[in-house]
């Protein structure tokens, strides 16, 4: 009975147990915190017991051990388990603020009992940057997710989003709007700045209307800059997809930005993802409106 197993990774306070409970309310057998040694014996009793949708959480409490997960994970493969891996990620800025909020310890921080807030800071910056550095090999592998900037509900209705997608494709495309004055996403693989074309933001009828609205994508398709940027990244997508899947890519992130990520953003999603959905698993995102 073949096996679906989800690998969820990623930095502490990056939303790991949200993601989980969202893997859990559709139906899959969650772990938390599994040590690397037991990942191949764990997988061979979920095998004899049958089991068809398993979800394991790694971080770095694994510590000395998580060298040795992506050849775990690449044999696994080899065994024909059909594997995702997920890495959640997040600006230092945005675990910093986790952290605070919740006066949680990291848990590679050795800071105990200060009360010099500057100090604490400057120690869980520095355990920051150390994750990091012991994670970078399990992110290389993953589809990255950056939680900075979206609610708990969001997570986890892209994490949804992700695991129903078939993998009967050989590449999956997520097809990100997001807003300038936010941040770049961290997740990206591909970003487009699209802030040069012209704004719907400025017609008064089209302000509060967004880039899936019929008014501002009839407005947004007069524009032949808009057409033209539209066939330079349908074009440039076009020429290397084919070798992203070769290489063995499973996941490619494209984000598109504009100033607010409302109008232009969102409709190039929108008509990006419906043109490469014909031959690829696309998926959506609209950062800026799904927080709203």
């Amino acid at each position: 009975m073949d096996l679906d197993l989800v690998l969820i990774t990623g930095m502490s306070g990056s939303g790991k147990s949200v993601a989980l409970h969202a893997l859990e309310d559709a139906g899959y057998y969650c772990v938390d915190n599994l040590p690397p040694e037991l990942l191949t014996a764990f997988i061979a009793l979920q095998h004899e017991q049958q089991a068809t949708r398993v979800a394991i959480a790694m971080d770095v409490r694994s510590g000395v051990s998580l060298p040795i997960v992506p050849q775990q994970l690449e044999a696994l493969r080899q065994d024909g388990v059909s594997l995702r891996s997920l890495f959640l990620d997040a600006t230092t800025d945005a675990l910093l603020r986790r952290y605070s909020e919740t006066r949680r310890r990291h848990p590679l921080s050795r800071q105990e009992g200060r009360n010099d807030v500057p100090e604490q800071e400057r120690v869980l910056v520095q355990a920051i940057e150390l994750e990091r550095e012991l994670l970078a090999d399990l992110r290389d592998g993953a589809d990255v997710i950056d939680t900075s900037l979206i609610r708990p509900a969001q997570l986890q209705s892209y994490i949804k989003a992700l695991i129903s997608a078939p993998q009967s494709s050989a590449l999956t495309l997520v097809f990100e709007s997001f807003a300038f004055k936010r941040g770049v996403p961290l997740d990206a693989d591909y970003v487009f700045d699209v802030r040069m074309l012209p704004n719907p933001h400025y017609v008064p009828a089209l302000r509060p209307l967004t880039g899936r609205d019929a008014p501002v994508v009839e407005w947004l398709r007069e524009h032949d800059d808009v057409a033209r940027m539209y066939d330079d990244i349908e074009q440039f997508l076009s020429r290397w997809l084919d070798a992203l899947a070769r290489d063995h890519r499973s996941y490619v992130t494209v984000a598109i930005g504009c100033t607010g990520g409302q109008h232009r953003s969102v409709f190039l999603v929108e008509q990006l993802a419906r043109a490469f959905g014909t031959r690829w698993v696309a998926l959506k995102r609209h950062r800026e409106l799904d927080a709203a």
